[in-house]
């Protein structure tokens, strides 16, 4: 073989082995999704202990009790114009009182 065949040759092979080689395909991106984030979880409201209704019944200390029938005798006597007798408007004061107290 002369040297002319043997360039020629290995030129042919260059190219026949460039040929055989298949491209590289480009990769596609990667489709993006949507990211879907968990729903957030409302946090259910405390259960509230059934309040114990507060009665009208309080327990009032004895001076709690005097400055609330001396009030209200103030306010009865008030309405009737101040004309009258202050023991009976207190006996109505403690009435009214002693009614919303026990």
């Amino acid at each position: 073989m002369s040297a002319k065949k043997k360039n020629t040759a290995k030129k042919a092979e260059k190219k026949v082995s460039a040929k055989k080689k298949a491209p590289a395909k480009k990769k596609a991106p990667a489709k993006k999704t949507a990211t879907q984030k968990a729903p957030v979880k409302k946090k259910a409201p405390a259960k509230k202990k059934a309040a114990a209704k507060k009665s009208s019944k309080k327990k009032l200390s004895p001076e709690e009790r005097f400055n609330q029938i001396q009030r209200e005798a103030y306010f009865i006597a008030e309405k009737n114009g101040f004309m009258g007798d202050a023991s009976l408007y207190w006996s109505q004061a403690e009435r009214i009182v002693d009614g919303k107290s026990s």
